[in-house]
């Protein structure tokens, strides 16, 4: 029989919350669940939005690429930091602050006339983000106590999540055709307005009582060594095609990451109140659960970046038309994230867990094995890549329960940190891969045409040569179908690493 336990959040002075009724707790949901969305669609909005900015702000090659990176590094070097500090002073003063800051960036959009300024923003926009993702998912641990009504809550919160990435280039599209590229970033305003309203009226606050003090030197350790982290993959990935492996740059970054993580956990793992309790790793549901949160986001990332570039640039499509036809992967990750948890019922939490892997790997199969790449096969394998949001579902519900009360925020971290380095490693090993088969194919008969499709159908446009677009989008075509293949081998040995190592007899109602 299973047994129901109860993790009641705490007061700033350490006593218990009553649990809040019932349309409170669903409203904080709602509440949560927009501004994660508002957050998340900031990583895909502005590949859309790019052109625009650069036809009149001409930023250089490089200040293009800080413009999309500067987001996510910041992002994903703060968020360790942001969670440890929301234990201590509240995780509901966190959310708010996190919702103010990530709204005025998005307001001083009004004032960026250099390609420095609107870089300037991004990052302060990955601040407000690292702020607001981790407490965000520790937020859900305080307001629903009970389990069943959690996993439930994480199965909308991974639905938003995993459909926001899909949902951004909609977005984009839609604002770009109607008004200029300043609105891809007013449109956080708004609902960042009503988030910081509600999250005052309806959120409990939380936050640690014995979180213990401020390990400064692990901080600086965790953002430099993150930060280095993403730099050198995306650098590695940038790259790839021209120098290959030889990126003394990257790999640089890559030893210099390596040493600051290694002695931020050696220094968490030696002191009694870490800044990250990576000894939280011992319990094996966490760790599957880590995993397959991290690879689940490999499918999305990997698969939105390539399929919206042969959706425009290949099939034709407007940037709102190609993002409508993103939209089977939100499809497939509500479904499967709302029924997850009658599925955990069903056939437990190890098999569903893994299945949610071995989904997205069975749709870029079939992308691979589609007679002849057209729409009705790639939205088939997109629903299925999506649907691995059914995993993220369950990987959330195996971190949280797998944690204590107290380190809910540390998971919450991990949590949020395997999203954000599985979007980078998504985009940089599977569009790397795109990227050389596509160079291969079109050799380097035309000078510049190998380095992208854009480049090529812009030369041909220029000189005149439908042979070239031809080639060119016939060899991005064999790049998307190659990907397929990757992404397949790489997310079934993950379900497979993710089947054994949750434990047989996991039950997601107890708290481990």
């Amino acid at each position: 029989m299973t047994t129901r336990l109860q993790t009641p959040a705490t007061n700033p002075d350490g006593s218990l919350v009553e649990p809040l009724p019932a349309w409170r707790r669903w409203a904080a949901l709602a509440v949560l669940s927009i501004a994660l969305l508002t957050v998340v669609m900031d990583l895909t909005v502005l590949n859309v939005a790019l052109p625009s900015i650069s036809a009149e702000l001409r930023p250089s090659a490089t200040q293009q690429l800080w413009m999309v990176d500067a987001y996510s590094l910041i992002l994903a070097g703060l968020l360790i930091s942001m969670s440890a500090l929301a234990d201590r002073i509240g995780r509901r003063t966190m959310l708010i602050a996190g919702f103010a800051v990530f709204g005025v960036a998005s307001l001083l959009v009004l004032w960026a006339t250099t390609p420095a300024m609107v870089i300037a923003l991004r990052a302060l926009l990955g601040v407000g983000g690292a702020m607001i993702m981790p407490s965000t998912l520790s937020m859900l641990r305080v307001v629903f106590t009970d389990t069943r009504e959690r996993t439930l809550a994480l199965g909308i919160w991974s639905a938003v999540s995993a459909a926001g990435a899909a949902i951004g280039p909609i977005v984009g599209g839609f604002l770009l055709e109607h008004f200029s590229w300043h609105s891809a970033f007013l449109v956080n305003v708004p609902p960042m307005v009503v988030a910081i309203v509600a999250a005052a009226v309806l959120l409990p606050e939380s936050r640690v009582a014995d979180a213990g003090g401020w390990d400064l030197l692990a901080s600086v350790l965790s953002i430099a060594g993150m930060a280095s982290l993403v730099w050198a993959i995306k650098e590695f990935g940038k790259h790839y095609v021209a120098d290959g492996l030889a990126n003394a740059p990257a790999w640089a970054a890559l030893a210099l990451s390596a040493a600051l993580l290694g002695w931020f956990a050696h220094r968490c793992l030696h002191r009694d109140d870490p800044l990250l309790d990576l000894r939280l790793f011992r319990r094996p549901q966490l760790s599957a659960g880590v995993l397959a949160a991290l690879f689940s986001m490999i499918a999305m990332g990997g698969g939105i970046l390539v399929l919206a570039q042969w959706l425009q640039l290949v099939e034709g499509h407007s940037p709102l038309q190609a993002g409508f036809r993103l939209l089977p992967f939100a499809g497939g990750a509500v479904v499967t994230s709302v029924l997850a948890r009658w599925f955990v019922d069903l056939f437990g939490p190890r098999l569903v867990v893994a299945v949610g892997l071995w989904l997205p790997a069975a749709g870029m199969l079939l992308i691979y094995l589609a007679p002849g790449l057209s729409y009705p096969w790639v939205a088939a394998g997109m629903a299925l890549q999506g649907a691995g949001a059914g995993s993220l579902a369950i990987a959330s519900a195996m971190i949280m329960s797998g944690s204590p009360q107290a380190k809910a925020g540390n998971a919450a971290a991990l949590e949020e940190t395997a999203y954000d380095l599985g979007n980078v490693f998504g985009v940089a090993v599977l569009g790397t891969v795109a990227a050389v088969v596509y160079s291969s194919r079109v050799g380097t008969a035309v000078p510049g045409a190998d380095e992208s499709l854009a480049a090529a159908i812009e030369i041909a446009r220029r000189t005149g040569s439908p042979e070239l677009t031809a080639t060119a989008t016939s060899a991005f075509t064999d790049a998307v179908v190659q990907v397929g293949l990757v992404g397949a081998v790489l997310l079934a040995l993950a379900g497979a690493l993710v089947f054994v190592l949750t434990p047989k007899s996991l039950d997601i109602d107890v708290q481990h």
